[in-house]
């Protein structure tokens, strides 16, 4: 899939990435970057996008969306996006929130996001 059949909506200190328009939630989870309101929301989004995409692939009929707002001096990214059908929505938020939450993933984010701002 390439990079143009993606839609980046700004807004007033927030960027949404969304495979497909309107950008709708049907699952999402919230996560907070401490500190992070200097980083290029862009690259967070992409990253987040990307490995949202490998835990979920095999959700039938998944369309990501990410949101990245500045909130202050931190960031709020919230990750889910729509579904199409039924789907198990308490197990799809857990493996959501497992990767918002993880140290690792979230130390390449900011690693990535901070190399483009030099």
């Amino acid at each position: 899939m390439a990079r143009h059949d993606w839609h980046i909506l700004k807004d007033e200190g927030a960027l949404t990435l969304a495979r497909r328009l309107p950008a709708r939630f049907d699952v999402a989870v919230t996560a907070v970057i401490e500190g992070g309101a200097g980083l290029r929301k862009s690259r967070i989004a992409t990253q987040v996008r990307q490995d949202m995409w490998r835990s979920l692939q095999n959700l039938r009929g998944f369309a990501p969306v990410v949101r990245v707002a500045e909130r202050g001096e931190d960031l709020e990214i919230t990750a889910g996006g729509t579904v199409a059908g039924r789907f198990p929505k308490s197990d799809t938020e857990a493996r959501i929130r497992a990767l918002l939450d993880s140290q690792d993933h979230r130390i390449r984010w900011v690693r990535f996001a901070r190399e483009a701002t030099r």
